[in-house]
């Protein structure tokens, strides 16, 4: 079960011989600023979608879910047509762009049914003091959903940190690759597997989201009551 020769070599050699960290910051350039954008996207559209009544509201609830549901393999072709004719093939700014359209769906939903359980009487109660639309979103609502979309911001960091298919097949370049791809391409082939390195590589794979969820995990509580005891 425990090691006979423990050695941190595999670790050396991923971190100063190969383009880890390239892939490393491309990943965490690519999943922060898929998930910012989605965060602040969602949270007022899920706002929107609960507090404002208009026509096509519950339809359009539907629909955000269901293309949720679609496999992203399908939304593949489509996606690169679309990126090409842009320009923004080879580029993580397209790539963030993708991940922002299929995490979208996903995190207002979530973030649609977190607010909808926040009490409107909160509200109300604000504006009735004088408060407007927008400083009664800020002071109550938004105080009331933070365990909801540090939830949702965490989901969708590690969708985007995790994410594979899109990565490969929209990036060409080695210096562009985020981790998934890039550590799957440099230490297999057809005839070998470098398994220690590819699992000294995993492993750092695994501990951004590892520390940063257990940092996270106490502010998931601290949203709840806090927009009701504003003065």
């Amino acid at each position: 079960f425990l090691p006979v020769d423990p050695t941190l070599k595999n670790y050396r050699y991923v971190l100063f011989d190969t383009p880890f960290l390239v892939f490393f910051r491309n990943s965490a350039i690519v999943a922060a600023a898929s998930t910012i954008l989605v965060v602040v996207v969602a949270t007022f559209g899920a706002y929107s979608l609960v507090r404002f009544n208009y026509g096509g509201r519950r339809l359009m609830a539907q629909m955000i879910l269901f293309t949720y549901l679609l496999p992203s393999v399908v939304l593949l072709l489509p996606l690169y047509l679309i990126l090409s004719q842009l320009g923004l093939v080879n580029s993580l700014f397209g790539l963030v762009i993708v991940y922002v359209t299929f995490g979208l769906p996903f995190c207002l939903w979530l973030l649609r049914s977190f607010i909808a359980s926040i009490p409107a009487d909160l509200e109300s109660a604000a504006m009735v003091d004088g408060a407007s639309r927008m400083r009664a979103f800020f002071d109550v609502i938004l105080p009331q959903a933070v365990p909801g979309i540090i939830a949702t911001a965490i989901f969708k960091f590690i969708l985007s940190w995790n994410e594979y298919l899109y990565a490969l097949v929209l990036i060409n370049d080695q210096d562009k690759l985020t981790l998934p791809p890039g550590v799957i391409l440099m230490f297999t082939n057809t005839t070998n597997i470098d398994w220690s390195a590819l699992m000294a590589a995993s492993t750092m794979m695994a501990l951004p989201v590892l520390v940063g969820f257990s940092l996270l995990q106490k502010h998931l509580q601290k949203g709840f009551g806090a927009g009701a005891v504003k003065g």
